[in-house]
């Protein structure tokens, strides 16, 4: 399922950060999002994803195509992990979760509280989420924080496998996952702020 994003301009309180963005992500490919701290890599993701509007232009994906995993991990920590997973699966009407947890390396971990989890098991389980979701298109902000390399390749391995199946993944990250993808970068898209010569802001450097 492809996704089309035209003349797309998203703000972040109020104050547009991005203008004139335009791609298209096919089946089977793999974007990555580059930029700056501060030039708003989170604000189109969570965008794209239905949780904020845009300022103008259009999204165009299937419904309910998209399945997204931001900063947080979105855990429940007084369940287990499957029961985490198991939720997940029933709020996206799919079934089964042993899947995603041996994709995930966490089999060994089913039983275990999502509160008794280190940083990089429930970024882990975090993840693991995209799986039970049955939605073709992946889009994820910086999803290696807190995996160790050997995570990290893990984590690069689903993907692959999702790419190779006809999904299609959106990326910001300054990580080689070892996927083929291309690379689109923000900056030629940083929208000009009336009155401050181009700029949005010191304090837009401390936001994604």
């Amino acid at each position: 399922m492809e996704l089309r994003v035209t003349d797309l301009a998203v703000a972040r309180a109020g104050v547009p950060v991005l203008e004139g963005v335009s791609f298209r992500l096919l089946p089977g490919r793999a974007l990555v999002l580059r930029g700056p701290n501060g030039i708003g890599k989170t604000t189109l993701l969570r965008t794209l994803a239905g949780l904020q509007p845009a300022l103008s232009g259009r999204v165009e994906a299937g419904e309910d195509a998209i399945a997204y995993a931001a900063h947080a991990d979105g855990v429940k920590a007084t369940l287990t992990v499957a029961e985490n997973l198991g939720f997940w699966a029933r709020a996206f009407g799919t079934r089964g979760v042993g899947a995603a947890l041996a994709a995930m390396n966490l089999e060994a971990l089913a039983d275990r509280r999502a509160a008794n989890l280190s940083a990089g098991q429930r970024r882990r389980l975090g993840l693991a989420r995209l799986l039970v979701t049955g939605r073709p298109i992946w889009v994820m902000d910086e999803p290696t924080i807190s995996l160790d390399a050997a995570s990290v390749a893990l984590f690069g391995a689903v993907v692959g496998r999702h790419l190779a199946q006809g999904g299609a993944a959106l990326i910001a990250t300054h990580i080689d996952l070892g996927i083929a993808a291309e690379v689109l970068d923000l900056a030629p898209f940083k929208a000009r702020a009336p009155g401050l010569g181009g700029r949005i802001g010191a304090f837009d450097e401390a936001f994604g």
